[in-house]
């Protein structure tokens, strides 16, 4: 059956930032579609909850992505532990909202080291089990704002942008042992902060509905049924690839 080409019965995901919003819907999808994911975060009590919710296909670590020091330990533990990890999800990431003058050096640097340079050090790790299997996929979670300009955001727009330039250089590194990468860009997705947020702010909230195409917002499970078709054998030529799920956004007018 053609369906059969879109599970991941018997692989292991790895979903860094897992416990909310896209990144629980991820492991959602995920776990649907027959895999087992491990999710990652800072704050146990959420992790918990999450594994609660995901049921007993899920597993937790507590983990800050900016520790650089312990991404090691991290995956050689789960590789041990529970499993080879077949796919990685790069889904962990901040947001620091403000005009270009009136980011700080700090902020912007904050930003960096977690968007980009923590995602490319759980990469690397990641990548030389999965090279030495010669299988694997590694999703970016990457934005709108690395693909057009927003205001406000220098900051996370560039930690975004950069993820396109990371995405190709590994794909000319990566193919030859059949280690995908890509990435998905999520629009506005709903959540309860995004929400509470727009609906403080009429005059932005109007600017968004009037970018995106379609006539609502996206969900969770929409970047989640992406990354399963990403991670899935339906998608084993797929590699370098940028991924707008968006509802149009990017291309409206």
């Amino acid at each position: 059956m053609a369906l059969e080409a879109f599970s991941l019965a018997g692989k292991i995901a790895l979903v860094t930032g897992g416990g909310t919003g896209i990144g629980l819907g991820i492991s959602k999808a995920l776990i649907d579609a027959g895999a087992q994911v491990v999710i990652t975060g800072r704050r146990e009590t959420v992790l918990q909850e999450a594994v609660k919710e995901l049921g007993d296909q899920a597993f937790y670590r507590v983990n800050d992505i900016t520790d650089k020091t312990a991404i090691p330990q991290l995956v050689k533990d789960i590789e041990t532990n529970i499993g080879p990890i077949d796919i990685l999800v790069n889904n962990a990431g901040i947001h620091h909202k403000a005009l270009a003058q009136d980011t700080s050096d700090f902020d912007f640097e904050r930003i960096i080291q977690t968007n980009l340079l923590s995602v490319f050090s759980l990469t690397r790790e990641c990548a030389n089990y999965m090279l030495e299997r010669k299988s694997g996929s590694i999703i970016m979670i990457s934005s709108m704002a690395g693909l057009f300009g927003i205001d406000k955001v220098v900051a996370y727009s560039v930690s975004k942008t950069a993820l396109t330039g990371l995405v190709n250089t590994l794909v000319t590194e990566y193919s030859k042992s059949n280690v995908r990468v890509n990435a998905i860009a999520p629009g506005w997705i709903e959540s309860n902060m995004f929400l509470n947020a727009i609906n403080q702010d009429e005059k932005r909230k109007q600017q968004i509905t009037n970018r995106i195409a379609m006539d609502h917002f996206g969900k969770p499970e929409d970047i989640g049924n992406a990354a399963v078709f990403l991670s899935s054998e339906a998608a084993r030529y797929i590699t370098g690839v940028i991924l707008p799920v968006d509802g149009g956004a990017t291309v409206n007018f």
